[in-house]
């Protein structure tokens, strides 16, 4: 049973910090390429950052780009989002994400397994 659990989040003011973390079981993890979604009330969910299986550099959406980093530890079987420098315009609900994918490009992929979502952490940025 593939289970996927968030925490790290809270409150926290205007350029602050936090680091989110998702801790994955019930697969093989290191074979999932993780993805890190939001959701603020009213909003669509946003993609926020993404990292293949093997790790190495994360992509990023524009908003979020040079504040936070997503980082993965496969034998810890975790993932990270590390939130700096926050603006009241990133809180949101944080889902955790696992995706098992065969790529048929450099770019361009599709799923074998899942996704598969976390139940979320609450992220609120205010003064």
């Amino acid at each position: 049973q593939v289970q996927l659990v968030e925490s790290g989040g809270g409150l926290v003011q205007p350029g602050g910090s936090l680091r989110l973390s998702c801790a994955a079981s019930g697969f093989t993890f290191s074979t999932y390429a993780m993805s890190w979604y939001r959701q603020a009330p009213g909003k669509e969910r946003e993609l926020v950052a993404d990292i293949t299986s093997a790790g190495g550099s994360a992509n990023y959406a524009d908003s979020v780009k040079g504040r936070f980093t997503m980082s993965r530890d496969n034998a810890k079987n975790t993932v990270y989002l590390q939130m700096n420098s926050l603006k009241p315009e990133d809180t949101a609900v944080y889902f955790c994400v696992a995706e098992m994918r065969a790529y048929y490009s450099s770019s361009n992929y599709y799923s074998v397994r899942g996704p598969f979502w976390g139940q979320g952490t609450q992220v609120t940025v205010s003064s």
